[in-house]
């Protein structure tokens, strides 16, 4: 399924449930937020978003301290945990969705390949998820990690 009708279909719900997402993302660069609000009727469900790509926009856009626990660190599962629950209770939904991981063409710092992403889903269902794509692809990443993102809280949804 393309990523218009993923967000098409989770909107759909998310409205007929009367509730709401909150987006912290970081390599897909934006391209959940968009998919969410390309449906008419996104001010139903989508309370907000940020692409949280550096420490500087953590700290900023997250109010998360500049030093966190090592098992915390960005690219991480209880990271990405940690951003879908912040984002969640700084915007007030229901629903909180994150993503931070290494679309390429190279790793990042911590030793994570290219293709590498940790997704999270925070509110009445909790859901992690790490995936790889065993690719440097840059872009091709970007969109397997938003339509990952967007699996991940459709599923969380339905199951709550």
């Amino acid at each position: 399924m393309n990523l218009e009708s993923m967000a098409r279909d989770l909107g759909a719900l998310l409205k007929e449930r009367g509730e709401t997402v909150a987006v912290s993302e970081s390599s897909t660069g934006g391209l959940v937020s968009a998919a969410l609000l390309s449906i008419p009727g996104a001010s139903a469900y989508f309370v907000g978003g940020a692409v949280v790509y550096t420490g500087a926009a953590r700290h900023g856009l997250l109010e998360l301290p500049a030093a966190l626990p090592a098992e915390t660190r960005s690219s991480s599962e209880p990271y990405a945990a940690l951003g879908a629950r912040t984002i969640r209770e700084r915007l007030g939904a229901t629903w909180g969705l994150a993503e931070t991981g290494a679309a390429g063409p190279t790793g990042n710092r911590y030793g994570d390949a290219a293709g590498h992403t940790c997704l999270a889903v925070s509110g009445p269902v909790e859901r992690v998820l790490t995936l790889e794509t065993g690719h440097g692809d840059r872009e091709a990443n970007m969109w397997e990690f938003a339509r990952a993102a967007l699996a991940l809280l459709d599923e969380a949804v339905r199951r709550a």
